[in-house]
């Protein structure tokens, strides 16, 4: 009996938390609920942003070379992240975390070339490359 009083008793903090977390939850779904105004006007339902009203269609088609640019930025952005990092704790990290950079640095390189090899940083459109083509010749 008295085993169970204290695995109640070490249990009560954990308890309140969950009685305060649901308490909150409830309380910022209820006050704007009761505190927001309930009225429908003609442009309650427009967008509207930064104080500007939006014109046109908001559906923008981009172009697919969007899209590489945009995987290049995320992969190359993490990697700086990396690097920094390291660069942060060069002193701990010692002999065995500079070469580890250095082949984390060697394999980016490695993947930098092959993708300008491959064309895959050229972003130029096929009418544009066939001008550049007329031009050279």
């Amino acid at each position: 009996m008295n085993a169970d009083l204290v695995q109640v008793s070490n249990l009560w903090p954990f308890i309140a938390y969950i009685v305060a977390v649901i308490v909150v939850v409830v309380a910022m779904l209820a006050i704007p609920y009761f505190l927001a105004q309930h009225r429908r006007e003609r442009a309650t339902g427009e967008p509207f942003e930064s104080g500007v009203v939006p014109v046109g269609d908001i559906h923008v088609r981009l172009s697919v070379q969007y899209y590489p640019v945009a995987i290049f930025f995320v992969i190359f952005d993490l990697e700086t992240i990396f690097i920094f990092a390291w660069a942060v704790a060069f002193r701990e990290a010692g002999w065995v975390g500079y070469i580890e950079m250095s082949v984390f640095i060697g394999i980016l390189l490695a993947a930098l070339v092959y993708l300008w090899r491959i064309g895959a940083l050229d972003w130029r459109t096929e009418r544009q490359k066939l001008q550049d083509a007329r031009l050279r010749t």
